[in-house]
């Protein structure tokens, strides 16, 4: 089922749609400031499990998830002052950051060295569903063999057919990984370099 919002001004009535769908158990895609993704809510095992499927992802290795904003991050990450101060500046934006993990956070989710990685994505739509559902949603790529990701959501439809539950429609994006930095230790670590601007954390 693929679902048109408008990705400026997303209207709360089809987020809300969406959110029954996740508080259901549903998995869907969803547009985010690095391209579309694929989620669910992170306390529901079961649509963990089917994402997990989809990417054909072993049990071992976590997925990222997106919240709303910083002070949502706290609930389910130890945010240091230096990570503090590093977050407020750079969210929303593409970046990915690994944190360590709170007990609020599912094992599932959560790495064995305790670890987390979140994101706070620049994209409207998916602030106002994590703000409407109240949790964070688990956040992954499309699967993508070896070409580049689908950018058009009726692409993305075609290809996830019935394996998710819902496609939304936010218009053509791109994919473009976000940037990935680890804020565990004393100094910020570069694992990954994609599209958030890493020379803050050299």
């Amino acid at each position: 089922m693929l679902l048109e919002i408008n990705p400026h001004n997303p209207q709360l009535r089809l987020i809300q749609q969406v959110v029954d769908r996740l508080k259901s158990g549903g998995v869907i895609c969803y547009p985010t400031d690095t391209g579309y993704g694929i989620g669910c809510d992170i306390f529901n095992p079961k649509a963990i499990k089917q994402v997990s499927l989809i990417k054909h992802r072993p049990k071992h290795k976590p997925f990222s998830f997106i919240c709303s904003d910083l002070t949502h991050i706290s609930n389910y990450a130890h945010v240091s002052n230096t990570a503090y101060r590093l977050l407020k500046k750079r969210l929303p934006g593409p970046y990915t950051f690994v944190l360590p993990g709170t007990k609020v956070v599912p094992n599932v989710m959560i790495t064995k060295q305790k670890t987390v990685g979140i994101r706070v994505p620049d994209n409207p739509i998916s602030q106002l569903l994590i703000e409407t559902l109240g949790n964070p949603l688990v956040n992954t790529s499309l699967p993508a063999e070896d070409a580049p990701p689908p950018a058009d959501p009726y692409d993305i439809e075609q290809l996830l057919g019935n394996r998710v539950d819902l496609v939304i429609d936010g218009g053509i994006i791109v994919s473009d990984p976000s940037s990935v930095i680890d804020l565990t230790g004393d100094y910020p670590v570069i694992l990954r370099e994609g599209k958030g601007d890493v020379t803050p954390f050299r």
